[in-house]
């Protein structure tokens, strides 16, 4: 992987709002910054949800290596970036942090005895793979929402993210004082709006992300597409789990985010407000003038209200795993 901006929709209402919808890829580790910016509405993979296997494979195969090493000195802002022998060293170093950390996640889901007698980390997990959905009774065998964490300074990380203001982002994080990763993506998405055109769109219309013209032509309505470009917004890819490209299994998801009550992937498809819902109050929620398809659900704020946490805990996680 890489860090990658992509535009998914970039919408312009009647009355010149715009809503621009963005792919980003970045490290894990300034997820934490980026969420900051509240008028953001946004969905990402959860480590929680990626399986361990595979987020193992992950980072031994493609780890993310700092772009540079700054030297310390007080203050927020590096010093000058180590160069030369000093950066070779520093990056082996995080590199044997990396390999440190997977021996530790491989002793979670397996056994730290187990993972003692391997030397290639890359063997041990092909060992382990087979057995890891009836573990032998000596395994911790610890659950990937714990597991996968050791691991989270080494990942690649995907959002999707939309919002009708950018500004502020951009004039924060494309800022020299800004820290490089945040500030290198925050440019690429800067670079990926401004060469994007927007669709005008009339309020009968919605935004799309991730849905292309062959699904227009297959849906049965616009609230299909809403709900397959909702299912595919959850999942943070346009094809499902499988890896294959299915109407069904989107609009299957969205039922399934809709009777959990997670809510936020029904941020991403909006419609323009009317002139006379501008009139009352250009703003909905985070997006002004627009209206996301989650202020179309009742009590979206609050949909679980009254419901049982057992139930809650069991539906939430239904809609991970499909």
């Amino acid at each position: 992987m890489g860090f990658e901006a992509k535009v998914l929709a970039d919408s312009v209402a009647p009355a010149g709002q715009r809503l621009t919808t963005l792919e980003a890829t970045f490290p894990r580790f300034i997820l934490a910054e980026f969420n900051t910016h509240r008028v953001f509405s946004r969905n990402s993979a959860s480590s929680r949800a990626i399986p361990v296997a595979k987020q193992l494979r992950r980072v031994l195969d493609d780890p993310y290596v700092p772009i540079e090493f700054g030297s310390n000195k007080p203050g927020m802002q590096a010093g000058p970036a180590l160069t030369g022998a000093a950066r070779d060293a520093a990056e082996a170093e995080w590199l044997q942090a990396r390999d440190d950390a997977v021996r530790h996640v491989l002793g979670l889901i397996t056994s730290p005895e187990n993972v003692a007698g391997f030397e290639d980390l890359h063997e041990c997990l092909e060992a382990a793979q087979g057995s890891l959905k009836e573990p032998p009774a000596e395994w911790l065998n610890v659950h990937k929402q714990v597991a996968n964490r050791l691991l989270e300074p080494f990942m690649w990380h995907t959002v999707i993210v939309s919002s009708t203001t950018w500004e502020n982002f951009f004039n924060l994080r494309c800022h020299p004082d800004a820290q490089p990763e945040i500030r290198l993506i925050a440019t690429k998405m800067r670079d990926a709006v401004e060469r994007s055109v927007p669709t005008r769109l009339e309020p009968d219309e919605w935004h799309l992300p991730l849905v292309g013209e062959a699904e227009r032509e297959e849906a049965s309505s616009p609230e299909e597409l809403a709900k397959i470009s909702i299912g595919r917004c959850a999942r943070v890819s346009y094809l499902t789990h499988a890896g294959t490209r299915d109407l069904a299994a989107d609009v299957t998801l969205y039922d399934r985010l809709l009777e959990s009550g997670h809510m936020s992937p029904m941020e991403h498809v909006a419609r323009p407000m009317t002139p006379a819902e501008l009139d009352r109050d250009e703003w909905s929620g985070n997006f002004q003038g627009w209206i996301a398809h989650r202020k179309s659900i009742p009590g979206e704020s609050n949909p679980l209200a009254g419901t049982k946490i057992e139930e809650i805990e069991i539906a939430a996680d239904e809609s991970v795993a499909a």
